[in-house]
């Protein structure tokens, strides 16, 4: 049997090669396009609260301090997910893993509009991130085994969903919010969460071929937790979503307190800081296939510039001051993310890019889990507009310091070899 299994996967490494030595699918960029909506929803699913959170929450009794912990509650849940989601990914493969992932969502997000206190929106969005936590590792395993080397600029686009999803939820969920009601909001992104989930049951592919399915064994769990690289990558990447996610969960918030910025304004502002990533996202991305070598450098640089504009942020007080920092803070603060997503799939070969990428991914939004609440008290004890971004511009220095250590040298390289070798039993077939 083994042998019989051996033999498939080397005849579909011979015809992935041919594919890859040909010319690449035309059919890739309708699955990019497909992960990506189904990224994009997912984000504005989970940011939608951070948009109403100061208005909505003092309606619901919520005080200042605990206004971030819904956002806490998904992140919680998320990671939680992250940790089996890659393995699941690996194992039945990424469409029926990312289907799977959507229409929970997709109903939770919409049973979020009845809740009525603390207890029960924290319960549902623990849910939300729970049925949410296998989206990003699914999407990377598709993307992995269709864009093969070109892996940098395909993340880089996919990645922009995260960003675009701000802008998408500051410009829609406040609006609504106001026209009708947040309620209303919430069930209209249910439905269609709900709705794209059908949409990629129709339309998505694992692969360019028909693949066999392989489960990934224990050993070679325990070879990816070892592995020095994704370690560092992992921890470098939690202390730059602990920023990232921390400001967007508390950027609309802390203007409207500090400095009374109403709240479809914050949301404005927010929103040129999602335009900036998204500009910036692709740009890196590409730089990183470029930059072949130097990609660390890269994303140490990025990090660490991060950092200053998030105190340079701290230091505005009028709206014209946010309006023109917002989308070069939006820039660096999501900029990074296809940079570091290359460097976690080189560290673990096409064959382990959807367990490597949930498995980091855990531990990234482990700082997306914290934060949020973190910088509640921070601001709840001090009232302190810098002192709650500068707990913020903490995180991607100490993410930088460990990308000192990365050293990819001897990772195993995506290119038209690795290809041959071992992406395609990596991914289940449809």
């Amino acid at each position: 049997m083994e042998t019989l299994r051996t033999g498939a996967a080397a005849n579909a490494c011979t015809d992935t090669a041919s594919i890859t030595e040909t010319k690449p699918p035309a059919y890739r960029w309708v699955v990019l396009f497909v992960v990506w909506i189904a990224f994009l929803l997912s984000y504005v699913d989970r940011v939608a609260w951070s948009t109403v959170a100061a208005p909505v929450g003092h309606s619901l009794g919520i005080s200042v301090a605990l206004l971030g912990a819904f956002v806490t509650a998904f992140y919680v849940g998320y990671v939680l997910a992250n940790i089996t989601g890659g393995l699941i990914t690996d194992t039945i493969g990424g469409k029926r893993t990312l289907v799977w992932a959507m229409i929970p969502l997709g109903i939770a997000t919409f049973g979020f509009s009845f809740t009525r206190n603390l207890t029960v929106g924290f319960a549902v969005q623990f849910v939300m991130g729970i049925a949410a936590g296998a989206d990003y590792s699914a999407g990377v395993k598709i993307i992995t085994a269709w864009f093969g080397k070109d892996r940098g600029r395909a993340i880089g686009l996919y990645s922009t969903a995260t960003s675009l999803a701000l802008v998408i939820a500051n410009a829609i969920v406040p609006s609504l919010a106001t026209a009708f009601s947040w309620q209303t909001a919430f069930r209209a992104l249910g439905a269609v969460t709900f709705a794209w989930a059908i949409v990629c049951v129709l339309l998505l592919r694992d692969s360019p071929l028909k693949a066999l399915s392989v489960r990934i064994s224990r050993r070679e769990i325990g070879e990816l937790v070892k592995n020095r690289n994704l370690v560092l990558l992992a921890f470098a990447g939690c202390g730059a979503l602990w920023a990232t996610v921390g400001f967007g969960a508390w950027g609309n918030a802390l203007m409207t307190k500090q400095y009374g910025i109403a709240p479809v304004v914050a949301g404005s502002i927010s929103a040129l800081f999602g335009v900036g990533a998204v500009i910036a996202k692709p740009l890196l991305g590409w730089g990183s296939d470029l930059l072949r070598g130097r990609t660390k450098l890269l994303a140490i640089g990025v990090l660490l510039c991060f950092s200053a504009m998030l105190l340079v942020f701290a230091q505005c007080s009028t709206v014209l001051q946010f309006y023109l920092v917002a989308p070069f803070l939006g820039a660096v603060a999501f900029g990074y993310t296809p940079v570091l997503i290359a460097q976690v799939t080189q560290a673990s070969g096409v064959k382990f890019a959807g367990a490597a990428a949930g498995l980091t991914n855990a531990v990234w939004q482990s700082g997306s889990a914290i934060a949020p609440i973190a910088v509640g008290q921070v601001y709840a004890s001090t009232h302190s507009f810098f002192m709650a971004l500068l707990t913020l511009a903490v995180g991607p220095v100490c993410g930088a310091v460990l990308l000192i250590f990365v050293n990819l040298r001897k990772a195993p390289a995506i290119n038209d070899s690795t290809m041959r070798s071992d992406s395609t039993p990596a991914v289940a077939s449809n």
